[in-house]
């Protein structure tokens, strides 16, 4: 299985934090599944913690290194085509970073390991 994995999913699982659910924690861990994590994701961690709306226990890039590494996560950069698909969303959701992640999972027919009920109203299959 092709996951790609929300912030908030990949924080929750590098924190071992209880709000990610065992069938996600279960899905991210499994070796046999292909786990991206878009550069959507990585410039929401910066943004937010250039706010103090974050904090990570490690510099930024330490802890992708780190997860990247021990996990075999791959990053997954944005594509022409992605781009185009995330302009061809309906605007149900306006926040930047997900609606990206949002059109590479529709291109790369990946399902989204994350709760966002703001993901619901996209043709997109979410793992909870």
């Amino acid at each position: 299985m092709q996951i790609l994995l929300d912030t908030h999913s990949f924080l929750w699982f590098a924190g071992g934090d209880e709000r990610l659910s065992l069938d996600a924690r279960r899905v991210i861990a499994d070796v046999e599944n292909d786990a991206y994590l878009s550069t959507a994701s990585l410039w929401e961690m910066a943004i937010k913690i250039n706010i103090e709306k974050l904090r990570v226990p490690m510099p930024l890039g330490e802890l992708i290194r780190e997860q990247v590494e021990e996990n075999m996560f791959e990053i997954l950069g944005p594509e022409i085509s992605h781009y185009d698909a995330c302009g061809d969303l309906p605007l149900y959701h306006r926040d930047p970073f997900d609606r990206m992640i949002i059109a590479q999972a529709k291109v790369e027919e990946s399902k989204i390991v994350g709760k966002d009920q703001a993901f619901d109203q996209y043709d997109v299959e979410m793992v909870w």
